[in-house]
């Protein structure tokens, strides 16, 4: 079996998005943890933790679409 550059770039490319979607699944359940706790100790607060967990969430959304991004440069652009 030979290693060509394609093999290389495919796998750079599978790691990128593989790699990118673990860290914001990660980030994403622990702000989901933390807001629901939050909320449990004290309800009035939900309408702005609920505000923040959101705006957190889209920002580490954000950053898989960024690994997304650098997987499609990898295969299609290098």
């Amino acid at each position: 079996m030979e290693l060509t550059a394609e093999t290389f770039k495919l796998l750079a490319a599978g790691l990128a998005i593989g790699l990118g979607a673990i860290g914001p699944g990660i980030g994403v359940g622990l702000l989901a943890m933390g807001a629901l706790q939050a909320i449990g100790r004290n309800p009035d607060a939900q309408g702005e933790i609920q505000t923040n967990m959101f705006i957190g969430i889209a920002f580490a959304e954000a950053i898989a679409i960024y690994a997304l991004v650098v997987a499609l440069i990898l295969l299609f652009v290098v």
